[in-house]
C-alpha cells in the first residue's frame, strides 16, 4: 500500500493536492475529509481507520501514478465512528466543505473546523453521561507540580499545586484524565497514562500563560481567581487553554472562571487509598460494588458527576460539612427529598447542554430540554421555601427561575423538533414573519399542483396526465408514451422513460423556481434564526450555569437523604476533640451484597488509644472491618449520613491504606517493593490527625524480616506519627505491643472451631486472637484433604521442634536453622528467662507454648 506523500505536488490531482496540504498540517491524527455524504480517509489514514473501525479499505484511482488507499464513513453515522476512535485514544480532524460546489472552480474549498480529541469531546453521544471527561495538564519543577483540569463539556476549570511525586500520583488517580498534556521532552514521574500528549515547552511558561488567561477572561490579572503565586499551576492552565482553543477553533464563552483547589482543604487520599477503598472504580476497573454505586441514586447526570467529585474530595471544613448535614436532615425530616427527587428527574443535563450552546453546537432537542428543565425551577423553589436549612435556601436562590429564557425558547422552538437544524421545521410558527411567508409559499404548492393538473387534463383532453415532483428533475407533467403525441406545443420534453414522457411548461417552470427558491430561502432563514437564538442565550449563560450547579448539589443532598432513609444511616457528629467513636458500624458496600445480615462492629479510638492491633483468621473480616471504618469516616466528610448507630469524629486530615499488593510490572517493582513503597509513604506523611489502615505489612518477605518490619512500622506509627491506626496482622508477636505502649490496644475477629471446621463470627472483640485457623481456611478454599492432613502433621512437628529448642526443617524456609546469638545479659531479659523457665510445659497447649517462644525470640532479637 502507498504511504501518505510528504507534500502535495503538481503530479497529484487538484483534489489530492488539497487533501495533502490539509493532511500536512495534521500529520499525527486522522483527517476526516468531507466529500458529499461521506467523510473519506486516504493513504495511511485509510489503512489505520480500516483496521481500527473494521471498515472496508478500497482504492480511489491513482494520483502521481500510485493507487490511493481509501476508506470512508457516512456523514449521518459519523458520531458512532468518532466514539469508537475516541475510546481507542485517537484524535480526528474534521475537514468540512465550506465552499459552494455550484460556484467553485476546481475542488470545493475545505478546511478543518474542529479537532476531536479524547479530552475535548462535547457531543452527547461521545460522552459517558455520569462521568466527567477531563483534560488535564501538568507542569513540574524539581519536586513541585502544577495541575490544571478542565471539563470542556461543562466549562469547569480548576488548578492546584502539589508537593512530591506521591501527591501528583494521588491527584492523577482522583482526576483520571481522558487526556493528559505534558511539556515536550520533560517526562514527569508517575504520568505514564493512556492519552498522554506532549506540547511545546513554551506553552507552559507562566508569563505567556498569564497573558493568554487574562485575555480569555477579560481581566487585568489572575488575582481575583486566587492564582497569584501559583506559577506552575498558571503555566499548566495556560497550556491547557491553548490546546482547547487550537482544537475547538471557536470562542469558549462557557469557560468563564478558574477555581483554585488546595489539598489541605480536604481529606487527602493517595493513589493507593483511592484504589484500595474502591470509591468510584473497583479493582477490576468497573463501577459495580463501589461506594459510588451504593450512594448514587441521583436524579440527574450532573448530580451523579458531582457526587463522584465529592467522593474523591471529602471536605475538612466543619462549617461546610454541618451545612450539608443540616440540609440532608431537613430533607429527611419532612420527607421533602422525595418530592424534590421527582422534580429533579425532569431536569436534563444542563451543564453539558449550556456548553454546547456556548460552542454553537447545541441541537434543537437540547434547547427543548433546556426549556423544559427551566420550567421546573419555580416548583423546586416552592418546595424549598421556608425549609429552615440555610444551605437549601442558598441553593434555591442560586437556581433562580429564568422566565425570560423559558419564554424565548417557548416562542422560538416547536414542541418536538427534528434532530438537526439542517432538516428545517425547528422554528415555531409565528416567531418570524419572513419565515412564515416563505413557508406559506412552499405549503401552498400542493394545492397549486392539484389545480394545475385538473386544468391541463381539461385543456389537453388527456385524462391520465399527472403533475409530480422528484428531487432530481424537479416538477414535471407526465404523459404515457401512447398519448405523448397529444402534448401541446408549449410542452417542453424534460425526460423520456420506457412507458412515459415527462414535460415542463413555462407556467410550471416559473412555479418551480418560486417554490424551490422559497424552500431554500426558508431553510437558510431558519438556520440564521437558530444561530441568532444560540447567540441570544450567551448573555444569560453565567446565570444558567449557576442554576445548573445549584441543581446538581440539590440532587446530591436529596440523594443522601434517600440513602439515609432507605439504608438506615445516621447523622455523624463532628467534634474538635481528637479521636473517633463508631458504634455498630457497617460496610456500606458489603452489606448490600450479603444474603445474610451484616455483623455490625464498632471502633473506639482516642488520644490515649491510637492504634488497634487486629488479629484473627483469614476470611474472618479484618479487611472489611478496616475498610468500613475508612469509608464511614469518608462518608461523614462528604456531608452524608453513615452506616452506623452512632458516629463521633474528631479532625481527620488524611486517610492512608496499605491493603493488598501485586507486582507493578510496568515499573519493574515486586510485590514486596510495592508494599514497602506504600508503607514508606505512610510513615513519612501520616500525622496525629491521620487515619491509617495497615493490613499484613511484611508478609512479602521472610518470616523474621517481615515480623521485624511490621513491629518497627507499628512502633513508629504509635510513637512518632501518633496516627489513628488499624493494624491487621498474622504475626501474633505484635500483640505484645499493647503491653509496651499505652496508646496501643488489641482486638480480634472472633471465630470458633466445630470439629475440623471453622465458623466465622465476624464480630470484633477486645484482646488478641488465640489462633489463626490457617489450615481451616485452606480446607475451605478447596485444598485437597491429603494436603491438609500432611500440613497438620508438619505443624505438629514444627511445634514439637520449637518446644524442644530444635531447628525447623530448612526446606520450609520459615525459621532460621539455629537461634540468633544471645545479646549481652540484661536484667530484664534475665528475669524473662527465669519466668519462662518457671512455666510448666504440661499446662500449656502446643500453640500457647509456641507463642511464648515467638515472643521471647522477638525480644531477644531487639
Amino acid at each position: 500500500m502507498s504511504s501518505t506523500p510528504a507534500a502535495a505536488s503538481p503530479q497529484h490531482t487538484p483534489m489530492m493536492q488539497q487533501y495533502l496540504g490539509i493532511k500536512a498540517q495534521h500529520p499525527d491524527i486522522l483527517v476526516f475529509y468531507r466529500m458529499g455524504d461521506f467523510y473519506e480517509l486516504f493513504y495511511d489514514d485509510a489503512i489505520r481507520a480500516a483496521r481500527l473501525l473494521d471498515i472496508t479499505l478500497t482504492k480511489r484511482g491513482q494520483s502521481a501514478g500510485e493507487p490511493i488507499p481509501m476508506a470512508g464513513v457516512p456523514v449521518h453515522a459519523v458520531e458512532s465512528y468518532l466514539g469508537r476512535l475516541i475510546r481507542l485514544g485517537e484524535s480526528v480532524a474534521i475537514c468540512e466543505q465550506i465552499g459552494d460546489p455550484a460556484t467553485s472552480k476546481g475542488p470545493v474549498e475545505r478546511k478543518v473546523v474542529r479537532i476531536v480529541t479524547p479530552g475535548t469531546v462535547t457531543e452527547e453521544a461521545l460522552l459517558e453521561e455520569r462521568r466527567e471527561n477531563l483534560l488535564v495538564a501538568v507542569c513540574g519543577r524539581e519536586n513541585r507540580f502544577g495541575i490544571a483540569a478542565l471539563d470542556v463539556s461543562t466549562g469547569r476549570f480548576r488548578v492546584l499545586e502539589v508537593e512530591g511525586v506521591e501527591a501528583l500520583a494521588g491527584e492523577l488517580e482522583r482526576l483520571n484524565p481522558a487526556e493528559l498534556l505534558l511539556p515536550e521532552g520533560q517526562p514527569l514521574p508517575g504520568t505514564k497514562r493512556p492519552g498522554t500528549r506532549q506540547r511545546a515547552v513554551w506553552h507552559f511558561e507562566a508569563e505567556a500563560a498569564r497573558t493568554l488567561l487574562t485575555r480569555h477572561f477579560g481581566t487585568r490579572d489572575l488575582a481575583g481567581f486566587g492564582c497569584e503565586g501559583l506559577a506552575l499551576a498558571t503555566g499548566a492552565a495556560g497550556a491547557l487553554l491553548q490546546y482547547v482553543q487550537d482544537t475547538q477553533m471557536s470562542a469558549l464563552p462557557h469557560i468563564n472562571g478558574l477555581g483554585v483547589e488546595r489539598r489541605e482543604d480536604g481529606i487527602i487520599l493517595d493513589a493507593a487509598t483511592r484504589r484500595n477503598l474502591e470509591l468510584t472504580q473497583n479493582l477490576a476497573g468497573g463501577r459495580e460494588h463501589t461506594l459510588a454505586a451504593v450512594l448514587d441514586e441521583t436524579a440527574t447526570a450532573m448530580g451523579s458527576r458531582l457526587l463522584s467529585r465529592w467522593i474523591h474530595q471529602p471536605l475538612r471544613h466543619r462549617q461546610d460539612l454541618e451545612a450539608r448535614l443540616g440540609a440532608v436532615a431537613e430533607l429527611l425530616e419532612g420527607r421533602g427529598h422525595r418530592a424534590l427527587h421527582e422534580r429533579l428527574r425532569r431536569i436534563g443535563d444542563l451543564e453539558r447542554i449550556l456548553s454546547r450552546v456556548a460552542l454553537g453546537s447545541a441541537r434543537p432537542r437540547d434547547l427543548v430540554t433546556l426549556r423544559d428543565s427551566l420550567a421546573v425551577l419555580p416548583e423546586i423553589r416552592g418546595l424549598l421555601a421556608g425549609t429552615g436549612a440555610p444551605r437549601l435556601e442558598q441553593l434555591a436562590g442560586s437556581a433562580g427561575e429564568h422566565p425570560a429564557v423559558v419564554d424565548l425558547l417557548t416562542r422560538a422552538v416547536i414542541e418536538q423538533p427534528p434532530v438537526l437544524i439542517r432538516d428545517g421545521g425547528v422554528i415555531a410558527p409565528g416567531y418570524d414573519p419572513e419565515l412564515d411567508e416563505l413557508r406559506a409559499l412552499s405549503g401552498n404548492a400542493d394545492q397549486f399542483l392539484v389545480d394545475l393538473e385538473a386544468r391541463e387534463r381539461e385543456r389537453t383532453g388527456i385524462h391520465t396526465l399527472k403533475v409530480a415532483y422528484n428531487r432530481v428533475h424537479g416538477y414535471y407533467i407526465e404523459i404515457s408514451r401512447a398519448q405523448a403525441d397529444k402534448a401541446p406545443d408549449d410542452y417542453t420534453r424534460r425526460q423520456t422513460l420506457k412507458g412515459a414522457e415527462r414535460f415542463i411548461t413555462p407556467e410550471l417552470k416559473a412555479f418551480e423556481d418560486k417554490v424551490l427558491s422559497a424552500r431554500e430561502r426558508a431553510l437558510a432563514r431558519e438556520k440564521a434564526l437558530y444561530e441568532a437564538l444560540l447567540e441570544a442565550l450567551l448573555e444569560p449563560l453565567p446565570a444558567l450555569q449557576r442554576s445548573a450547579e445549584a441543581l446538581a448539589e440539590l440532587d446530591v443532598l436529596a440523594c443522601f437523604a434517600e440513602r439515609a432513609e432507605t439504608l438506615g444511616y445516621s447523622r455523624p457528629e463532628l467534634t474538635d476533640t481528637p479521636g473517633m467513636l463508631i458504634e455498630d458500624g457497617r460496610h456500606p458496600v458489603v452489606e448490600q451484597v450479603l444474603d445474610e445480615p451484616f455483623v455490625a462492629n464498632g471502633v473506639q479510638l482516642a488520644d490515649a488509644r491510637r492504634m488497634l492491633v487486629i488479629t484473627g483468621p483469614n476470611m474472618g473480616g479484618k479487611s472489611t472491618y478496616m475498610r468500613q471504618t475508612a469509608l464511614i469516616v469518608l462518608m461523614a466528610h462528604l456531608g452524608s449520613f453513615v452506616p452506623a448507630r452512632r458516629t463521633v469524629l474528631g479532625p481527620v486530615d488524611r486517610i492512608f491504606t496499605r491493603i493488598g499488593a501485586s507486582d507493578d510490572l510496568a515499573s519493574g517493582r515486586s510485590t514486596f517493593m510495592v508494599e514497602m513503597t506504600e508503607a514508606a509513604n505512610i510513615l513519612n506523611n501520616a500525622t496525629e490527625h491521620s487515619l491509617v489502615l495497615m493490613d499484613e505489612i511484611g508478609r512479602g518477605t521472610s518470616t523474621f524480616d517481615g515480623l521485624s518490619l511490621a513491629w518497627a512500622c507499628a512502633e513508629h506509627l504509635a510513637r512518632h506519627n501518633r496516627a489513628f491506626t488499624l493494624f491487621a496482622t498474622h504475626y501474633f508477636e505484635l500483640t505484645a505491643l499493647a503491653e509496651q505502649h499505652e496508646a496501643i490496644a488489641n482486638v480480634h475477629i472472633d471465630a470458633v472451631e466445630h470439629g475440623n471446621r471453622i465458623v466465622f463470627l465476624h464480630a470484633v472483640k477486645e484482646g488478641p486472637a488465640n489462633q489463626s485457623y490457617g489450615l481451616h481456611v485452606a480446607a475451605l478454599a478447596g485444598v485437597p484433604a491429603a494436603v491438609i492432613k500432611k500440613a497438620r502433621q508438619r505443624l505438629a512437628e514444627l511445634e514439637r521442634q520449637n518446644l524442644a529448642g530444635g531447628a525447623a526443617d530448612p526446606q520450609l524456609g520459615l525459621f532460621a536453622p539455629t537461634p540468633p546469638p544471645s545479646p549481652a545479659p540484661d536484667p530484664s531479659l534475665e528475669a524473662l528467662r527465669e519466668a519462662v523457665e518457671d512455666l510448666d510445659p504440661d499446662s500449656l497447649s502446643p500453640r500457647e507454648a509456641l507463642e511464648v517462644v515467638y515472643r521471647l525470640r522477638a525480644l531477644l532479637a531487639k
